[in-house]
């Protein structure tokens, strides 16, 4: 019940300030369990996504939006809560896996889409990173639910980071893929190979749909990288 309310308060205002334009919303499924992967472009992908779909869509989200003192800090965990976001611990990279794989599980164990970003974390550059395979592909294999390749489109533009006011100028795009079955490969999530495979066939297919560069390796390698070249840019220029 929240989470209608939450639609109607949060959902409606950003379908009509936005216009978000949808292709392959006949994809979803009118019931029954179902995985949602998509591109990460910006942190208002977890809004959009949801307010123009009918069923509850559920995320997971980093355990400090749920854990911050203070009332400002209980907000925030209603607020995510009430949008359909689970809190995972990722102080450890394994946990934080495991984490996701139990909470993705349960959400189809109920009949409900789940909602995962295998690259798991936005992208810096709006460019297409290499999948992570111990989330996605083990929820897959292990739930055997349907995996809906999905693309965000220009979201990363409406509020791009380090600016507070969005731009309603822009308007964003979802484009929704075909189901992908991967019941050839049940009872084998235990194989790094098998894994491998189902990702990148999930990541292709997110490519092909959102038009993006890809780039062969983790969006985490990535942002060090920028990182690491903006640290050394700065220490030049000072020196």
């Amino acid at each position: 019940m929240f989470y209608g309310a939450m639609k109607i308060v949060i959902g409606h205002p950003i379908k009509a300030a936005f216009r978000p334009w949808v292709e392959g919303l006949e994809n979803i499924p009118e019931e029954g369990p179902a995985i949602l992967a998509s591109n990460h472009l910006s942190f208002s992908d977890s809004f959009f996504l949801p307010a123009v779909l009918d069923r509850k869509v559920t995320f997971i989200a980093k355990a400090e939006y749920f854990t911050s003192p203070g009332v400002k800090g209980k907000l925030t965990a209603a607020f995510f809560k009430g949008v359909g976001q689970l809190p995972v611990d990722r102080s450890g990279a394994r946990g934080a896996g495991e984490a996701a794989i139990k909470s993705g599980l349960a959400v189809l164990e109920r009949g409900e889409l789940f909602g995962i970003y295998p690259e798991g974390t936005r992208s810096p550059d709006g460019r297409l990173y290499r999948g992570k395979p111990g989330g996605l592909a083990r929820v897959a294999l292990a739930s055997g639910a349907p995996v809906i390749p999905v693309a965000m489109i220009d979201t990363e533009k409406v509020q791009p980071v380090g600016q507070v006011m969005p731009k309603f100028s822009i308007r964003p795009g979802i484009r929704i893929g075909k189901p992908l079955e991967f019941d050839r490969y049940h009872g084998m999530e235990s194989d790094r190979f098998i894994l491998r495979s189902v990702t990148d066939e999930v990541m292709y297919e997110i490519m092909r749909l959102s038009g993006q560069e890809y780039v062969d390796i983790y969006a985490t390698a990535a942002k060090r990288q920028i990182a690491e070249a903006a640290k050394r840019a700065a220490e030049a220029s000072g020196s």
